[in-house]
């Protein structure tokens, strides 16, 4: 039943992303909107350890982030670093506000990290579909990642023995994450088929590079999963578990690939 519910999960999320995908302004309110509810998400995880932290503005500010780059709004050279600036100062005048100093680095740093973390790094999104080629890019990003997310519950299910690190996340192991990055290869390869800027060697590698990165997104999260003592970010996705939890492993390699695409070829 469980595989059934994560079918159905997966085979409409991924209807939703190859739609938004091609209509610029419905892909970034796609972005937009599972930002800010991975951002509820992972303020909501925080706060049931007794952290406090400045929810709606970390939301507010998180949404803001996507829709700036979609409407390309940049009052300077360095905006976003100008906006995390004041992002921060403003988290400083609400602690004020509060005439408590209990906690008040913790509350403004957990805030700040949801934010650059969630928000921030999953924005790049919006700036690969600006790039040549960019629906392309992004497509085949979304789907090396995910078909490395399958590759791993399918090999690490049937054929998991040897644990990866357990005291992080106890059900990966070395099995699942080779076969995720075998899928992730394999399926990156087969973007040439609507790719044709990169050859099958640079396929080759990037696939390599994005399965590597993914494990360590998803990785990631499951720290973050355990130090806050919960199974899954949300229950929104029925066999997935929450929209943290589907984003996990596209997070650190969304902006890689930005930076390192815009290099190669500009």
């Amino acid at each position: 039943m469980d595989f059934l519910k994560r079918v159905i999960s997966s085979v409409l999320l991924i209807t939703l992303t190859i739609v938004a995908i091609n209509v610029l302004w419905l892909f970034c309110l796609v972005i937009t909107i599972l930002i800010a509810l991975a951002l509820n998400e992972f303020f909501a995880m925080v706060e049931s350890k007794g952290t406090k932290v400045y929810r709606y503005f970390g939301i507010l500010i998180g949404i803001v982030i996507p829709i700036s780059i979609f409407f390309k709004f940049q009052l300077t050279k360095s905006w976003e670093l100008l906006f995390i600036s004041l992002a921060l100062i403003t988290l400083f005048l609400l602690q004020l506000s509060r005439k408590k100093t209990a906690a008040s680095v913790e509350a403004i740093s957990v805030t700040l990290f949801g934010i650059l973390y969630i928000s921030w790094l999953f924005s790049f999104l919006i700036k690969l579909r600006y790039l040549p080629y960019g629906a392309g890019i992004v497509g085949m990003l979304i789907l090396t990642v995910k078909s490395g997310d399958i590759g791993a519950y399918l090999i690490g299910s049937r054929f998991g023995k040897t644990p990866l690190i357990s005291y992080i996340s106890p059900k990966k192991t070395v099995e699942g994450a080779v076969g995720g990055l075998i899928f992730s290869v394999i399926f990156c390869m087969a973007s040439s088929i609507f790719l044709p800027i990169f050859s099958l060697t640079h396929l080759l590698f990037i696939g390599i590079f994005i399965g590597i990165l993914s494990l360590f997104g998803d990785l990631s999260e499951s720290l973050i999963k355990r130090d806050c003592q919960v199974k899954d970010s949300g229950n929104i996705l029925p066999g997935l578990g929450g929209i943290l939890d589907v984003l996990d492993s596209l997070i650190f390699t969304t902006p890689v690939i930005y930076f390192y695409i815009s290099i190669i070829y500009h």
